[in-house]
């Protein structure tokens, strides 16, 4: 059978990648049923998609699964007694897409290339298949899995359906097997830009499977007890006339210009024009509106080629299996056999981050937590924000009425910590004063056991500094977490200098529990995540009070891709709390940490920060802010400004991995992606300052071997 890729290319291309990438690959196989459909519609052959392991490892799609993939579909197709050919998945799971494990293996432009040919041609057979074909989403389908459905005639979805996506874009690729054609031709512009732009480049927000029909991606939706059978009760009826799917034709004059530029908005916001991926995407909805479908694949196939063989990509998988790996399983963490149960939580404070403490320990662990603060109406307000939030999640249909009720009865309010002495686990959340937090700890030790674990939520104070007078220090432990609360999956776990393995392992326990990703942290001041940013934004506030301008100095970092500039996060965190960490930080390790007068003059004036927001929801310097920053009469340009903060930054990193402050630079990597939102087509930092060339300028030598986070050249 000959379509968008002669048979013998094809076979040829599918033998050549899976040759090259066979060590890395889990096959998936195209298992292969005949089915005798209802209404008298003959038979169908069903084929599943099946890789022989459980749901913890899904389909993917390799050269060699393609292959078996592409074996079944032409076997089917040349049955003249076939009426119709389905491909549905293992239980509960479609595909999660291309394999990418043997991506590292690619070392050429033409190596790239096979792989985007190979899912065109083999998905193009569906697509033109003379007979109907189906796509039963039974279950999760990310990217090269959801194009296969793209490229059937028609499709069903489990209504259960847990993640369904094109989260391409997100690591650096396009939608590359037919996905940036075939979703706006199906769904119109504004639906496919959702999908392809909004929502992968949202923290990869996934579509569930009873959204899909609404989209216009799915034709019937059915619950998932008797999925597969109502499937193929409608493909019946679809196969025999009696169902006739209808599909506006979508708007290819103004409706698409708009819907592209919203995405271009949506990019720029995000990346700030420093990833390709994304922009590429676009270019290629953009076109398909015009485009015949195999140009279109043509200029898929040359935008998958280009980003394959980029270092961003690589950064970005580097990145991902950062994410998806090393944060399961962090590096020096204790055996989790030592771990003491938790049955019993307290919190020290009732403020805002100490009540979001408190809803995240009663959602994940339903164990009792007791707040506690220095007078009962704070103590009250503490429980009533923690009891509103949970009103909010039951009024979003995200918590059970009996749920809801039985965590509101968990949470209770206290002023006398002799309430916390049945407590297995208690985290304080006070003032940032080390004599303060000291001073707690004296009080707790009084009440609980000796085997309680006591974690404080420092930013940047010594956990052992703060132990050193207790009778039990060797249970005291840093839980850094990062605001908000409910989103930053990052918690810097930090080993005192007399911490012992148990109350370590019960800590990354409880992370665990609590759904976070824990990284183990020397105790050294501000950590990971505040060393690096405070040492970048004490450059940026450095270089201002030298004399340049300060959107000049703000702006001079957006090459980084960071969620939001050095100004705008000061504004977040708010330059008191900034302007303390940085002292803490000078005092420790001198100048290289600047404290800023200006900053100083920001706190004192009662200022949110350096900007003022005009209608327009864009950031200004006013006159009274103005005249309450430092100037001098040396300005920087932006690039000289951004080059500074990159030789910080190195500097840093290669001080705190000698220090031994983590076990690796992934582990520095980890904590910016995850509590900072470094970008992952950067691979975090130290990818970056190697890709530049900055790490050798600075250290000597690369944080990364060549080949990590990089394209490995011929």
């Amino acid at each position: 059978m000959t379509t968008y890729l002669p048979d013998a290319d094809l076979e040829r291309l599918i033998a050549e990648a899976s040759a090259l990438t066979a060590d890395d690959e889990v096959v998936t196989s195209a298992l292969s049923r005949d089915v005798a459909l209802p209404h008298g519609a003959g038979t169908a052959v069903l084929i599943t998609l099946d890789n022989g392991l459980d749901h913890t490892r899904p389909n993917t799609l390799g050269p060699q699964s393609m292959g078996r993939l592409n074996a079944a579909v032409d076997a089917a197709l040349a049955r003249a007694d076939v009426a119709a050919v389905a491909i549905t998945g293992k239980p509960f799971i479609l595909a999660a897409g291309a394999d990418l494990s043997g991506v590292a293996k690619l070392t050429s432009p033409e190596q790239a290339t096979a792989i985007a040919r190979i899912g065109h041609g083999v998905y193009a057979k569906l697509a033109d298949a003379t007979i109907p074909t189906f796509c039963f989403v039974n279950g999760l389908a990310l990217g090269g899995g959801l194009e296969i459905a793209l490229g059937c005639h028609y499709r069903t979805v489990s209504a259960s359906a847990p993640a369904v996506a094109l989260p391409e874009v997100f690591l650096g690729l396009v939608p590359g097997w037919g996905g940036a054609y075939l979703l706006p031709n199906l769904i119109g512009p504004d639906n496919a830009i959702k999908v392809i732009i909004e929502n992968s480049m949202n923290q990869n927000r996934m579509l569930q499977g009873h959204q899909l029909q609404g989209l216009g991606i799915a034709d019937a939706t059915f619950e998932a007890a008797d999925f597969l059978e109502r499937s193929l009760d409608w493909a019946a009826r679809v196969v025999t006339g009696e169902v006739v799917v209808e599909r506006p034709e979508p708007d290819r004059g103004a409706g698409w210009d708009a819907a592209v530029a919203r995405g271009r908005a949506v990019a720029d916001a995000k990346v700030h024009g420093t990833a390709p991926a994304p922009y590429m995407a676009l270019d290629l909805v953009d076109a398909a509106r015009s485009r015949t479908r195999d140009e279109a694949f043509a200029a898929e196939d040359e935008a998958l080629t280009e980003l394959i063989m980029s270092d961003e990509l690589r950064a970005s998988l580097y990145a991902f299996e950062l994410v998806q790996k090393r944060a399961k399983r962090p590096a020096g963490a204790p055996d989790k056999g030592l771990a003491r149960p938790v049955t019993s939580v307290g919190v020290v404070g009732a403020g805002l981050m100490a009540s979001q403490l408190a809803l995240l320990f009663v959602r994940r662990l339903e164990v009792p937590v007791t707040m506690s603060d220095l007078d009962a109406e704070r103590a009250a307000k503490g429980v009533g924000y923690v009891h509103a939030e949970l009103d909010k999640l039951h009024a979003k249909g995200r918590l059970s009425a009996d749920r809801l009720n039985r965590y509101k009865a968990l949470v209770s309010g206290t002023t006398d910590q002799a309430d916390f002495a049945d407590c297995s686990f208690v985290i304080e959340a006070v003032f940032e004063e080390i004599g303060v937090k000291k001073q707690v700890f004296a009080e707790l030790e009084k009440h609980v056991s000796p085997e309680t674990v006591l974690a404080t939520n420092t930013s940047s104070l010594s956990v052992g500094e703060m132990a050193a007078d207790l009778q039990h220090p060797e249970r005291v432990v840093g839980f850094h977490f990062f605001n908000p609360v409910a989103v930053l999956p990052l918690l810097e776990v930090v080993r005192g200098e007399r911490t012992d393995d148990a109350s370590l392992a019960t800590a990354f326990s409880v992370s665990k529990e609590l759904k976070k990703n824990a990284v183990l942290v020397r105790d050294t001041r501000g950590f990971v995540v505040n060393r690096v940013l405070l040492r970048m934004m004490g450059e940026i506030t450095r270089a201002m009070e030298e004399g340049t301008p300060p959107q000049v100095a703000d702006a001079a970092v957006a090459p980084l891709g960071l969620p939001m500039s050095p100004f705008v996060l000061l504004q977040l965190v708010g330059p008191g709390v900034a302007l303390h960490v940085a002292e803490v930080l000078n005092a420790e390790f001198g100048e290289r940490f600047h404290v800023s007068q200006s900053m100083r003059n920001l706190v004192e004036a009662g200022k949110p920060g350096v900007y003022d927001w005009g209608s327009d929801g864009q950031p200004y310097v006013s006159e009274e802010t103005a005249a309450l920053l430092v100037g001098g009469d040396s300005a920087s340009t932006a690039e000289e400004v951004r080059q500074r903060v990159e030789e910080a930054l190195a500097e840093e990193i290669g001080l705190m991995l000698a220090e031994g402050v983590v076990a690796a630079p992934m582990d520095i990597d980890l904590c910016l992606l995850l509590g900072a939102g470094w970008p992952f087509h950067d691979g975090g930092i130290t990818p970056y300052l190697d890709r530049t060339g900055v790490s050798e300028r600075v250290n000597g030598r690369r944080f990364l071997p060549p080949g990590v986070a990089s394209v490995p050249r011929a």
